[in-house]
């Protein structure tokens, strides 16, 4: 059950959008254009935008240079979650993720399954933080990026949302290196 503090005020948190796709280009990424759309309308800012193939390096430098901007709070990805040979976006998060949020893939794939079934198994949405910066892959379809939002990340990702959330712990991801 998702519960707003209103008394609280609400903080937007700057979120980079990256498109993993061997077919897509800005003029139809409507995943990418869905996501953009959703979290800016729910008051957050969008930091940045890409489109990479799926190939591993790209991927990791993307990611790479993503988490070292400062001004980058959240990296959301879309595509490349699947089980086929080009698939290879959970590959490419494991290489730069310090900490994993199993949850959130755990919690994406049960969502899922009330509405496409036993197909969620083709999932393979991960979330993890890296160098103080959450990083979440979703799948490739316009829908599969309104569950992730909508059901999960859109109240992750507001400082509001009781009784925890993940913005409150964003001056504590790097406590470690102190």
């Amino acid at each position: 059950m998702s519960r707003i503090d209103e008394q609280r005020p609400f903080l937007p948190v700057n979120i980079a959008i990256l498109t993993i796709s061997d077919s897509r280009g800005a003029a139809d990424d409507r995943s990418g254009d869905s996501l953009v759309e959703m979290l800016t309308r729910d008051g957050h800012k969008l930091a940045a935008r890409a489109i990479v193939k799926d190939e591993v390096p790209a991927i990791v430098g993307q990611l790479t240079q993503w988490i070292a901007e400062p001004a980058i709070d959240v990296v959301i990805s879309t595509g490349g979650t699947g089980i086929t040979g080009r698939d290879v976006t959970p590959e490419a998060f494991d290489r730069v993720i310090e900490k994993r949020i199993d949850g959130f893939g755990e919690l994406f794939r049960w969502l899922s399954f009330q509405k496409i079934g036993t197909s969620t198994i083709q999932s393979r949405a991960v979330g993890g933080v890296a160098g103080g910066t959450y990083l979440f892959a979703l799948p490739g379809s316009p829908g599969a990026c309104r569950d992730g939002w909508d059901e999960i990340l859109k109240w992750q990702l507001d400082n509001r949302h009781r009784p925890c959330n993940l913005v409150e712990l964003m001056p504590r991801l790097q406590e470690h290196l102190r």
